[in-house]
């Protein structure tokens, strides 16, 4: 008898009550909140290629069977689509988010998260606040759903750029150009991950806190090879890298699509300035 494909969500809900693992344990392991996990099991976001392989060491099942397929030659694996999957780090397709969080990501950067109300959030997103919370427990799952967003575009984008590196110096680069983009693209998302991390509550503050922390950590680990092979002059490379890290994600603090430089204008700039900190002849 021929087994019926279902959908990835539901084949991620069965696979893990199959692996008898309470979905907190697996957000756990996850490092993502119960929430964001929950909204993936109902349809309701989706998962990243590289937190969808995560998953699949986490549950002990292939990524082909959590994507839905009847068996593992039925779907590409990740390796294969990964690219296909995500696109080109370089490109940003408008954010797709549902209204509510739209209505929340804009709210928040417009008046933050203290100033806002369900209720405002509600009637920008056109919607009721039971309807809202029938999607969202509170405004602080708002919060932590973008903050998600946020992580999970960086992640993959920096290691996208990462991957694409000649050298160490032309991984240092480009992933600082990725950093870059990001923070002029994503302009928002990047002012609510400087702004309110403080309205967290402390587990998921420190939850999101490791993340960025992988982060610059990709990025120290470039430098840090650039250093060992000897083509960094600055000896102070992990002062240099926070440094770097920290240029970056001030960008959305002046960065406007109306004002005088492009995205990529902007990112060949930071790319040059990186370079310029550590000592390196900026290269392309």
């Amino acid at each position: 008898m021929r087994n019926e494909a279902v959908a990835p969500h539901e084949a991620i809900r069965h696979a893990r009550r199959a692996a008898g693992l309470s979905l907190r344990e697996v957000a756990r392991r996850l490092e993502v909140s119960p929430a964001t996990l929950s909204a993936v099991e109902t349809g309701k976001t989706g998962i990243s290629i590289a937190r969808l392989t995560r998953l699949s060491d986490v549950l002990g099942v292939p990524v082909a069977h959590l994507l839905g397929g009847t068996s593992p030659a039925a779907r590409p694996s990740s390796v294969d689509s990964e690219r296909d999957e995500q696109g080109d780090w370089r490109e940003f397709a408008p954010l797709d988010v549902d209204p509510v969080l739209a209505a929340a990501l804009a709210s928040f950067v417009e008046i933050g998260y203290h100033g806002t109300t369900v209720r405002a959030i509600a009637r920008r997103a056109g919607t009721s606040v039971p309807g809202l919370y029938h999607h969202y427990r509170d405004k602080h799952d708002l919060l932590v759903r973008i903050l998600d967003l946020t992580m999970d575009e960086l992640h993959w984008r920096v290691r996208a750029a990462r991957a694409e590196g000649r050298d160490s110096i032309h991984r240092v680069r480009l992933i600082v150009e990725a950093l870059a983009l990001f923070h002029t693209h994503r302009r928002d998302l990047g002012f609510i991950g400087a702004s309110e991390m403080r309205s967290l509550s402390p587990g998921e503050r420190a939850r999101i806190a490791r993340s960025r922390r992988d982060i610059q950590a990709l990025l120290d680990d470039a430098i840090a090879e650039a250093h060992a092979e000897g083509r960094i002059a600055n000896s102070q490379v992990r002062a240099a890298g926070r440094a770097i890290a920290t240029m970056c994600t001030a960008i959305p603090q002046w960065f406007r699509e109306s004002g005088p430089a492009t995205p990529e204008e902007v990112a060949a700039q930071y790319g040059d300035f990186a370079l310029g900190v550590l000592g390196v002849d900026p290269v392309r």
